[in-house]
């Protein structure tokens, strides 16, 4: 059997773990009622204020929190019961789901209401979003936790595929409350999977305060590959994710097209992901020079963000994305489970808490910066500009640090970890395993 075609369905062995299969489960029911919410949100604002401002103003409170909250919540990850802050956090998000639900349903929704609701549920996202990391780690084991951030990852772009295209027809058809009313349904999947499961902690011992991120901010410091990474990855989320706030625009003003137009862009970068999950992310792990090829996966979701912005037809837009969202997720695929295989047992979701407050936390500046630019230079212009400084950003970066491309992933991470044993006993004779 090929490698490629071996590494392929290594990628599932994880699934042979219950905990993990039933968490992930109910995490890809949840997951396909929230990006039905991010469009049908999205379309709402549009269609109240017909202004890219006020989209760039919606994403910025949303991801405003990961950023400010972020040097607690991973403490918090790392020190508390990661299963039960899952449950709140959940529990949480879908009674804002169904706020938001009743809101438009009895047709009172202001625009300042979809603000207030943005910030709570960032709030929420920004305690989640490390703590389910970490979570994935907690269930598989780490010795199949880059196969299972690699399942995760399918499970996302599966959701983001098939979500807003459903929104799409829901919103189009039905109307944008039902979006909102199936998403807080969606919810008691997950929470249910997570009173289900037990899984494996390694929990920091000690006070839930700032010192406990000040250890995570110094082994990033003393590790030069993973400040690669994690510029890599603010590059594109900085510049990739904040193009999908002005998506309800583009679909407006250069397709000519409505709710069922945007659903379908956005799920063609879904399908576009989940293509690169399924057959880009294999093909690369084979590849000996990581640096290089996460770099260059920047610079191709660049470029084809330039030829997106050329199109003003929606099978040449669609295709467009699609093939620029291929590469997306070896960016995110290798960072995520690369810092955590780097990373002493009970540091993990403290290093997600940094990596997302640099990344998805700047987000309110990104998000600000395309929406207000869209609204000057319109849409199209603004997707141009996001794609040239991605793909410019990367080749600088490569540029720049010579190590980083010739760097082995697999070789030296292995090495920083036999490294490690002597120099980490403190942390691990201060950490505790329990089931949760």
């Amino acid at each position: 059997m090929p490698k490629i075609a071996t590494r392929f369905l290594d990628s599932f062995l994880p699934l042979r773990n219950w905990n993990l299969r039933v968490y992930l489960s109910g995490q890809a029911i949840s997951l396909i009622g929230t990006w039905m919410q991010v469009t049908a949100q999205a379309w709402v604002v549009w269609s109240l204020t017909h202004s890219t401002a006020a989209l760039g103003v919606v994403a910025m409170l949303g991801t405003l929190p990961i950023l400010l909250l972020g040097p607690w919540t991973g403490v918090w990850a790392d020190t508390l019961d990661r299963r039960r802050l899952l449950i709140v956090s959940q529990t949480s998000a879908m009674v804002l789901a169904i706020t938001l639900a009743l809101l438009v349903q009895t047709g009172v929704i202001q625009v300042w209401h979809v603000y207030v609701l943005a910030t709570l549920l960032g709030i929420v996202t920004a305690l989640d979003m490390p703590t389910q990391q970490a979570f994935i780690g907690d269930l598989s084991g780490m010795e199949q936790l880059r196969q299972a951030v690699v399942i995760n990852n399918m499970l996302f772009q599966v959701s983001r595929m098939i979500g807003p295209a459903l929104a799409g027809l829901v919103v189009a058809r039905l109307g944008a409350a039902l979006a909102f009313w199936l998403n807080g349904a969606s919810f008691l999947a997950v929470i249910a999977s997570l009173i289900i499961v037990r899984a494996a902690q390694v929990r920091r011992t000690g006070a839930a305060d700032l010192s406990g991120f000040s250890e995570a901010v110094q082994f990033i410091r003393q590790n030069p590959r993973a400040q690669d990474l994690i510029v890599f990855t603010v590059i594109v989320t900085f510049f990739g994710i904040s193009v999908m706030n002005i998506l309800p625009a583009v679909a407006s003003q250069a397709l000519h097209g409505s709710a069922d137009v945007l659903g379908l862009l956005m799920g063609a970068s879904g399908a576009g992901a989940l293509t690169g999950v399924l057959l880009v992310v294999p093909a690369v792990q084979q590849v000996r020079r990581t640096g290089l090829v996460v770099g260059a996966a920047a610079i191709w979701t660049g470029l084809w963000l330039v030829v997106f912005s050329a199109s003003t037809r929606l099978p040449f837009s669609a295709l467009a994305i699609f093939v620029g969202s291929m590469a997306f997720p070896v960016v995110l695929t290798t960072t995520m489970s690369t810092l955590q295989i780097m990373a002493p047992p009970d540091m993990r979701a403290r290093l997600m808490s940094a990596l997302l407050m640099v990344s998805f936390g700047a987000q309110p500046l990104a998000a600000l910066m395309v929406g207000y630019s869209a609204q000057v230079l319109g849409a199209l212009s603004a997707v141009r500009a996001n794609g040239l400084l991605m793909a410019a950003g990367a080749a600088a970066l490569l540029a720049l640090r010579p190590a980083l491309r010739s760097w082995e992933v697999h070789s030296e991470t292995h090495g920083e970890v036999e490294h490690r044993q002597d120099t980490r006993e403190f942390q691990l004779d201060g950490a505790q395993t329990v089931e949760v």
